[in-house]
């Protein structure tokens, strides 16, 4: 089946009961059950089973081409779960523009409990191969990275991690399965918060890992039962109900991402322009060969923090805040909100400037989020 069939039909198969075509909230906290010893239907507690969580949790394995998924309260708590699968003593290689949260999570978390860490520039495999150790049992990756845009071959990424023994973690957030599946490149795991374009509307917080190792899955079960952070029952809705429009949405958003860094790139205020899309991005190639498009995020650099003050705080269509992958345009800065837990110098080493302005592309007009940038930008 095609994309779209599969996001509308995959785990959403018309209730029994009634034939509503709409997945029911479950929302309980237990289930009666047939006979001592006797589960209804193999259910006993909501932690440990949902219907609408499950549902959920097939529907994105589907669209990233897995067998299992699993859906946390958080993108945060997707990615604590999966490194449950290394324990004290192992190292792992991280992208090193990765997202904020991952960074302290991964830093001032759990290194206290053994883990060693290497933050190293993903984008060139040598690197990867460079920092491998005996004891390397993961590499995380972010493709393109939040929020600079650097490129990594998944492919390359892969072989390279696989002929180690260790596992390859993708977060797929800025891309979405619609534009780039990363396990048909080799990746071990894919994860994604799906706040962001799987849900799409702003209105709900989670996060799901996906992948296709059996041993691997009975792990992250286990774990997601054992900790309990799991996807309530109408945020599972809610990204059922944002993953039925993935497709049409990220055709806009990559048709008003493009468009958006062809005026920034032109702009005289703008001093640099981070996207994968562009012409000028050194990995324009590669991402045109991993990736069938290249989204709504784009990012910018004006200079200084004062500049990006004007910006940020001029639009009037896009709005000031942290998130992405909605249906609205965001406007935000990276170095005091995504990334205000990275050091300042590693911040300016990555490019993560004062100057640097982020912007996911959202479904209004085209033409009026251009004039908004246009009519902030004139304010520097």
């Amino acid at each position: 089946m095609g994309f779209s069939t599969t996001a509308i039909h995959a785990g959403n198969e018309p209730d029994a009961t009634t034939g509503a075509v709409s997945v029911p909230i479950y929302q309980t906290s237990t289930y009666a059950q047939e006979a001592f010893g006797k589960p209804t239907g193999g259910y006993e507690y909501a932690r440990t089973q949902n219907p609408t969580r499950a549902a959920c949790e097939r529907n994105v394995a589907a669209l990233e081409g897995a067998q299992y998924g699993f859906a946390f309260a958080s993108g945060m708590a997707a990615i604590d779960a999966t490194l449950r699968l290394v324990k004290a003593g192992d190292h792992v290689i991280v992208s090193d523009n990765t997202y904020g949260g991952t960074y302290r999570l991964f830093t001032r978390i759990l290194a206290n409990y053994g883990i060693e860490f290497s933050f190293v520039d993903t984008s060139d495999p040598a690197n990867v191969e460079a920092a491998l150790k005996e004891n390397t049992r993961m590499v995380y990756v972010e493709t393109p990275t939040n929020p600079v845009m650097t490129v990594t071959d998944l492919r390359a990424v892969a072989d390279i991690a696989h002929k180690h023994g260790a596992r390859v973690v993708c977060d797929n957030t800025f891309m979405s399965p619609y534009l780039q599946r990363p396990l048909e490149f080799g990746v071990d795991i894919v994860l994604h918060s799906t706040t962001k374009y799987l849900n799409g509307h702003s209105d709900g917080v989670g996060g799901i890992v996906v992948l296709n190792n059996e041993q691997d899955a009975e792990w992250l079960k286990f774990v997601q039962n054992s900790v309990g952070a799991i996807l309530a029952p109408f945020d599972s809705w809610l990204v059922l109900r944002g993953t039925k429009t993935l497709a049409l949405r990220m055709e806009q958003h990559d048709k008003s991402g493009r468009a958006v860094a062809a005026f920034l790139e032109e702009h005289p205020k703008v001093q640099k322009l981070y996207y994968p899309g562009s012409l000028s991005h050194k990995q324009h190639e590669l991402a045109k060969r991993q990736q069938r498009g290249f989204g709504g995020m784009v990012s910018f650099d004006v200079g200084s923090l004062e500049n990006a003050r004007k910006v940020l705080e001029g639009t009037k269509i896009l709005t000031l805040a942290e998130s992405l992958g909605a249906v609205e345009s965001l406007i935000s800065h990276p170095a005091t909100m995504t990334h205000a837990s990275v050091l300042p110098e590693t911040r300016n080493r990555l490019g993560i400037t004062d100057g640097l302005v982020r912007i996911s592309v959202g479904l209004e007009d085209t033409e009026d989020i251009i004039a908004d940038l246009d009519q902030a930008l004139g304010k520097i």
